[in-house]
C-alpha cells in the first residue's frame, strides 16, 4: 500500500481586500465633509456680506444728503426771528432759482461800506445763523444770509454739489449789483467754506475779485473729511467732494482762515493744509474753540473784526 501524500490538484484561490488608503477611512471622509461644509459656510458669509457692502454703498450714494444736510423747515408764515432780534435794518427776501424760492435776510445799513456775504453751516436756518450783528454795524458792513433749499423757509431740496453751487450764484448775482463800488466779503463757514470758496474762485476767474475771503472751521475737502471718519467708503460714492483744496489756489485776493482748535468735528489740520496751499493766506487758530462755538471768542472776533475794519 503506497501511503505517500500526493499534491491535490484544486488549489484554493486568495482573495485580497484592498488596504483602506486615509482618505476613505470614516474619519476623514467625515473631516473631508466637515471642511466642504465650513467652505460653504465661509463662501456664503463672504457673499452676503458683500452683497450688504454694496447695498449699503448703493443707499449712500442716492441717500448721502441725509447725512450731509441737516436742515430745520419753518412755516412759510413764520417770521424769521433775525427781523426782531437784531435790531434795525434787517429785511427779508426771496431769490428764485430752478424748482425752489431760496428765503433770506439782509442788515442793511444808512450808508455801509461793504457787504458780507455769509454762507452758513449745515444744521439749522437763518434764526440760529443770523446773529451777532454787532460785528457788521461795527465795521458798517450790511451782512446778507440765505438758506440752501429745504432750510428754514426755502422750498425745494438740495439733489447735487452743481445745484447748490448754482443757488449760491444765484443770490450773488441778485444781491452783488447793490454793492458796486463797495467792499465784498465772502464768507463760508463749516459746510459753507467749501461754497465761499467756489464763489470766490468763480470771482478772481472773472476779474471781480473779492476783497476778502474768509472761511471759518473750513475742510480741505469733503472727500478728505469723508475718508477720515468712514475710512471704508470708496471716494467714488461722494456725490458731493466739496474740493476747496483745488479751488484754493485760484484765490488771490486776501484770504482768512479760523478755526478752533479743539474742533474735533472738522479738524484744525484741514486749515493747516488749506494755509499750505496758499501761502499769503492768514491762518488764526483759535484757542479753546470747538466747532460750533468758535464765533464766540475774543480772538474770533478781534481776528475777523480786523480784517473788516481794515478794508
Amino acid at each position: 500500500m503506497d501511503l505517500r501524500f500526493t499534491e491535490p490538484h484544486f488549489r484554493p484561490k486568495i482573495c485580497l481586500m484592498p488596504t483602506p488608503t486615509p482618505s476613505h477611512t470614516p474619519a476623514n471622509k467625515k473631516r473631508h465633509q466637515g471642511r466642504i461644509g465650513l467652505h460653504v459656510v465661509i463662501t456664503g458669509s463672504l457673499v452676503l456680506g458683500l452683497t450688504a457692502y454694496v447695498a449699503a454703498m448703493a443707499w449712500l450714494y442716492f441717500k448721502q444728503e441725509g447725512l450731509l444736510f441737516k436742515p430745520v423747515p419753518l412755516a412759510a408764515s413764520q417770521p424769521l426771528a433775525g427781523l426782531s432780534t437784531q435790531g434795525e435794518g434787517v429785511s427779508e427776501f426771496t431769490v428764485a432759482v430752478p424748482g425752489a424760492k431760496l428765503s433770506g435776510l439782509q442788515l442793511k445799513l444808512p450808508h455801509p461800506k461793504g457787504v458780507v456775504f455769509f454762507l452758513h453751516g449745515n444744521r439749522g436756518n437763518l434764526d440760529e445763523w443770523f446773529i451777532n450783528t454787532e460785528i457788521y454795524r461795527r465795521n458798517n458792513m450790511d451782512l446778507v444770509m440765505v438758506d440752501y433749499r429745504g432750510y428754514g423757509k426755502s422750498t425745494g431740496q438740495i439733489d447735487s454739489e452743481a445745484q447748490l453751487r448754482s443757488d449760491v450764484r444765484r443770490v450773488w448775482d441778485q444781491i452783488a449789483p447793490q454793492y458796486v463800488g463797495k467792499k465784498r466779503v465772502i464768507y463760508g463757514r463749516s459746510l459753507g467754506s467749501g461754497l465761499a470758496a467756489g464763489l470766490s474762485a468763480d470771482l478772481e476767474t472773472e476779474k471781480t475779485p473779492p476783497d476778502l475771503t474768509v472761511l471759518v472751521s473750513a475742510y480741505s475737502s469733503m472727500s478728505t473729511l469723508a475718508a477720515q471718519i468712514y475710512p471704508y467708503v470708496p471716494q467714488v460714492v461722494l456725490r458731493y467732494p466739496l474740493r476747496t483744496d483745488q479751488l484754493l489756489p485760484k484765490i488771490k485776493s486776501p484770504l482768512l482762515l479760523i478755526h478752533g482748535d479743539k474742533d474735533k468735528l472738522i479738524p484744525p489740520s484741514h486749515s493747516q493744509s488749506l494755509k499750505a496751499l496758499s501761502p499769503r493766506a492768514q491762518l488764526l487758530i483759535v484757542n479753546g474753540a470747538a466747532h460750533g462755538d468758535v464765533h464766540k471768542f475774543d480772538a474770533y472776533l478781534q481776528g475777523f473784526g480786523g480784517m473788516l475794519a481794515g478794508l
